[in-house]
């Protein structure tokens, strides 16, 4: 059966700036509700979802002031953006009958719930998407580390990695017309080539456990859904 999922559960990293849109920065409503709408189409094929967001669509905005500021301090003011990201996603998904909650790895229990690995866990089981702020709730790590460590904790089958291109590519396909993308690629090639898939620190957590990263265009139509049915969508990065 063409539809039927090829994963039971997975983790799909959205950066910030996924969220603009067209927009230089902060949150773009139609964005975010054609993302949420790609999200639902898959959780109806029962797949278990969690998400991992970004904050670079409301950093962005802070960015000039931050110049020269301590490094600590401006990943915390990311970390808070990631939970300004998160709200709104899980906003948009309550308004398509989604239930999600809210897990930070920064205490901010008046807003968001804190990050309790078996509690994530028992949410996913019961078909609930569980959004994970706040990056790793330590400076110095990015989101993408936060994906590859939550996807590890969750035990998801695969890590999915959203981005504005539709895979990962031997040149960039905007200033190479002759660029091909990679429907494969193991992880040791992507990091010998300096390949653009996740940081350095992320992409090893996942080869040292052999957990697979698909990337993908978040703006192609049917991408996510077509990763998740097993298709010929995006570069799968392997073991």
């Amino acid at each position: 059966m063409a539809d039927a999922p090829a994963y039971k559960r997975i983790l799909l990293k959205l950066s910030g700036e996924a969220l603009m849109g067209e927009d230089s920065y902060g949150i773009n409503r139609p964005t975010i509700e054609r993302i949420v709408s790609e999200i639902a189409g898959v959780a109806a094929l029962g797949v278990e979802i969690a998400v991992v967001i970004g904050g670079g669509n409301i950093f962005r905005g802070v960015a000039p002031a931050a110049a020269g500021m301590d490094r600590a301090t401006a990943d915390y003011m990311g970390m808070l953006a990631t939970v300004m990201n998160a709200l709104a996603l899980q906003d948009a998904m309550h308004r398509v009958k989604l239930i999600a909650r809210v897990q930070s790895a920064l205490n901010i229990e008046q807003v968001v719930e804190p990050y309790i690995r078996g509690k994530a866990m028992r949410y996913l089981e019961e078909g609930k998407i569980v959004i994970f702020a706040g990056g790793t709730g330590n400076p110095f790590f990015t989101t993408d580390t936060a994906a590859a460590l939550r996807g590890m904790e969750m035990n998801v089958e695969l890590v999915l990695k959203a981005t504005k291109v539709d895979g990962v590519y031997t040149e960039d396909p905007k200033t190479h017309a002759d660029a091909m993308r990679y429907k494969s690629i193991t992880f040791d090639e992507a990091i010998i080539r300096n390949l653009k898939v996740m940081d350095a620190t992320a992409l090893t957590l996942c080869r040292d456990q052999k957990l697979p990263i698909n990337v993908f265009s978040i703006f192609k139509p049917g991408a996510f859904r077509r990763v998740v049915t097993g298709e010929d969508e995006g570069t799968l990065v392997h073991y």
